[in-house]
């Protein structure tokens, strides 16, 4: 449970300290303020840490942001290991947050799903029952043979 706390703590000051220096300290114009940190995972033996970010523009600046923190992943660590002072620097891995892509995707489909429901809304607004409005016989309604008896 320690070594959780442990990790979480650094995962924390790894994303601020990443995210500082990303926003003023590195002059990539790759990484411009178009480049977000999400969210930072490190491992439980405190060896890796697994960065999540987003970039908030087409595939092309995506794919220079990639190559910048690539390029920057060096000075990065640098200034991870100086401002947690530990034994041994975590190395830094960069992943692309697929959140706000999966989210747009959800937000897509329940467009159509409401789309849907007010096509179907529309046309059933001047429909009728197929047959009366109660289709269930009512106990009073049935006809009793009283002959056969």
């Amino acid at each position: 449970m320690a070594d959780n706390a442990r990790a979480k703590r650094l995962a924390d000051l790894i994303r601020e300290v990443v995210a500082q220096k990303l926003q003023r300290g590195i002059k990539d114009p790759r990484l411009g303020s178009h480049v977000t940190i999400t969210d930072t995972r490190v491992t439980g033996d405190l060896r890796e840490a697994t960065v999540f970010y987003t970039v908030y523009g087409d595939d092309e600046e995506r794919k220079a942001a990639t190559a910048g923190l690539e390029s920057a992943k060096g000075i990065l660590r640098s200034e991870v290991g100086r401002a947690a002072g530990v034994k041994f620097t975590p190395t830094l891995t960069f992943v692309m947050d697929a959140l706000p892509d999966t989210a747009r995707t959800i937000e897509d489909l329940l467009d159509k799903a409401r789309q849907s429901d007010a096509a179907v809304r529309e046309a059933s607004a001047g429909a009728t029952y197929a047959g009366e409005a109660d289709p269930y016989r009512k106990p009073d309604d049935d006809e009793t043979d009283d002959t056969a008896e």
